[in-house]
């Protein structure tokens, strides 16, 4: 109970945690890193004092000691340099299967500003006996030992787990929130087909009373008309609760019924337009749910324009496709509009739900495996709204 109450500042408190915890996670990171740099220029400082032990005497009584001390670095990459620029010594450094010393040469300046980048430069200086001054010798250059190196991009590869981490359980979540929408849209359809059956069983039987009386015919004949049309959105509603079933069909013919419906009982202040070829174009189609998709885009059209301008369908064939544009005069849509129409529940209507465009969507992606888009739009011009399917 506690937790259902409090599920959003849980939440809160659980992102906040984590945030806390990948900074003190970073944090020691880089301070160990820090840790490991002074330790090692602390390493080369040692090293440097040895080599200037060796270069200010001839003779010294811990001669085996300092070349102990130079010889106890395998790990880190170094460069003397001498005061008038050549190389002194050198050691650690890859040289990637080349002759050791023509490498050096040919790539010393490089090597030099990589060095310099990486750690400031140590002076390697020695007393002159003779006149007791300070004598320059060289300076000592030296990268980063390849475990600091390693160290170096640990952060961001623990940037990188918590990254994908994070995507991992969006996803889910994500994907959770979308089944759960499924099951509800797929509840609410089939709960609206069953009950729009029951009354139209009824009118139905009302129908047949009718033809019984004295009744203009052409009367009947409408009824009747908006009784099939009934029947169909019932089963629309029943086939979107489930993965419907496709049937080759010519999209040519189910176009040109469903717009000459829908253009029979609009506005006589729209000005229809209709271009489909001639010849007949097949595409696994569930017919009523395409002609829902149809009817939806065209209400959309007709919305847009407020009940009055041009709406026109143009239906082209390239190779293995076929296309429907449907043109209309309205007021258009800006660039950021084109995916947010297609978002369930987004409207830019005073009126409605805002689940025709959505639903379309659904319709055409994934049960046709087709494409929807606003191809193109301007704002007081109108908009084109394109269906994509594949031909068979």
């Amino acid at each position: 109970m506690f937790f259902t109450k409090n599920r959003q500042l849980i939440r809160w408190i659980i992102i906040i945690a984590s945030f806390a915890i990948i900074s003190l996670i970073l944090w020691n990171t880089y301070t160990f890193f820090q840790k490991f740099k002074e330790e090692e220029r602390a390493k080369m400082e040692i090293w440097s004092s040895a080599q200037k032990e060796i270069s200010s005497t001839k003779e010294n009584n811990n001669i085996d000691l300092l070349l102990k001390i130079l010889g106890s670095n395998n790990t880190t990459p170094i460069l003397v340099i001498n005061v008038d620029k050549s190389i002194s010594s050198y050691n650690n450094i890859i040289t990637k299967g080349e002759n050791d010393s023509l490498y050096i040469a040919n790539n010393k300046e490089r090597l030099i500003k990589q060095y310099e980048a990486e750690n400031t430069p140590i002076r390697i200086s020695y007393i002159d006996p003779s006149t007791q001054k300070e004598v320059l010798a060289g300076k000592l250059y030296y990268g980063n030992a390849p475990l600091l190196n390693k160290l170096k991009y640990y952060p961001l590869a623990l940037l990188l787990i918590i990254l994908l981490f994070a995507s991992v359980v969006y996803f889910f979540y994500r994907s959770s929130k979308i089944a759960a929408q499924n099951k509800l849209w797929s509840g609410m359809a089939k709960e609206t087909a069953h009950q729009i059956g029951t009354p139209l069983s009824s009118l139905i039987g009302w129908t047949e009373i009718l033809k019984t009386e004295n009744v203009n015919p052409e009367y009947i004949l409408e009824i009747e008309k908006d009784i099939d049309r009934l029947q169909t959105i019932t089963e629309r509603f029943s086939k979107i609760g489930s993965l419907p079933e496709l049937e080759k069909t010519n999209i040519v013919k189910e176009t040109q019924d469903t717009y000459n419906y829908l253009k029979s009982r609009s506005s006589k202040l729209i000005n229809f337009t209709l271009k489909l070829p001639k010849d007949p174009i097949y595409v696994n189609l569930n017919p009523q749910l395409y002609s829902w998709t149809i009817e939806n885009l065209v209400k959309n059209a007709i919305d847009a324009m407020r009940g009055k301008g041009d709406l026109t369908l143009v239906m082209t064939q390239l190779e293995n496709k076929v296309k429907i544009n449907i043109i209309d005069t309205g007021k258009g849509l800006t660039k950021s509009q084109f995916k947010n129409v297609f978002e369930p529940g987004y409207t830019t209507k005073k009126r409605g739900w805002g689940l025709g465009l959505s639903l379309a969507k659904r319709i055409v992606e994934d049960f046709h495996d087709g494409k929807i888009k606003v191809s193109q739009s301007q704002i007081g011009k109108g908009t084109i709204m394109q269906i994509a399917f594949k031909t068979v």
